[in-house]
């Protein structure tokens, strides 16, 4: 992961930039680590000169969705997910950026920790393991063919879809909010409610749809919200940025 803090020496917006990266790294559970480049220094290198100040780039790619300019000396302005204008780039348009930049990954490996809850949910539920051979023949090889009682399955699935639900749940204002949360919620109840009470394989299926299209949501990368800069500092973006947060 590479990340460069481009800044103007003398824009009022740097060191709230610094401090809204430093909290977006925080957020992402990295130490903090970046480069950084005085665009007026001579040993700037080229790319750092066509961005307005302050401006970070993950791999390359500014946070904001700009793309390089003519380099000419100006302030950025951003706008948030809310509307807000400032000259400093909102921490989860950063985390955005880190998170599509890889920085962390763990998202899409959280699509996973629904795999077991899913595949536990598909076991045959109050029948006898002689009934079911490929079960009963696979479980029992792991030393496992007590599962295919009830009473050791609902613990053992609701238990799953605890950690699928816990997945969801962790860090969720860095990701998509709690709407994937409560999304895998619904798909839960349902699929507990068709194995285990209505007994219907229409709503297990369905639920664990919902359960599964929670997950992806969850760990989809969101995209970075607008920005652009202006061929004058944005005075004042420091105090009011610092006041939101």
């Amino acid at each position: 992961m590479r990340i460069e803090f481009i800044f103007d020496a003398d824009c009022p917006n740097v060191e709230a930039a610094r401090n809204y990266l430093r909290q977006a790294l925080a957020h992402a559970g990295s130490k903090p680590g970046w480069k950084e480049w005085d665009r007026a220094s001579a040993e700037s290198p080229p790319h750092a000169r066509l961005y307005g100040s302050p401006t970070i780039l993950v791999n390359g790619r500014d946070v904001g969705g700009l793309p390089p300019s003519d380099g000419s000396e100006s302030c950025r302005i951003y706008t948030g997910s809310a509307g807000e204008i400032s000259g400093v780039p909102p921490v989860e348009m950063i985390a955005a950026a880190l998170r599509a930049g890889g920085h962390n990954r763990s998202g899409w490996r959280n699509l996973f920790s629904v795999v077991p809850g899913v595949g536990a949910s598909l076991l045959p539920v109050g029948v006898c393991p002689a009934c079911w051979p490929a079960y009963a023949g696979l479980l029992s090889a792991l030393g496992l063919g007590f599962l295919l009682e009830t009473r050791y399955l609902l613990p053992l699935i609701s238990t799953l879809f605890g950690i699928a639900l816990f997945s969801l749940g962790y860090r969720a204002r860095s990701r998509r909010g709690y709407r994937p949360f409560a999304l895998g919620v619904l798909g839960v109840s349902v699929a507990l409610g068709g194995k285990f009470i209505f007994l219907s394989d229409t709503a297990l299926y369905a639920g664990l749809g919902i359960l599964v299209a929670a997950s992806a949501w969850n760990s989809w990368p969101r995209n970075a919200t607008e920005s652009g800069s202006c061929p004058a500092c944005v005075h004042g973006a420091e105090t009011a940025t610092t006041q939101d947060a």
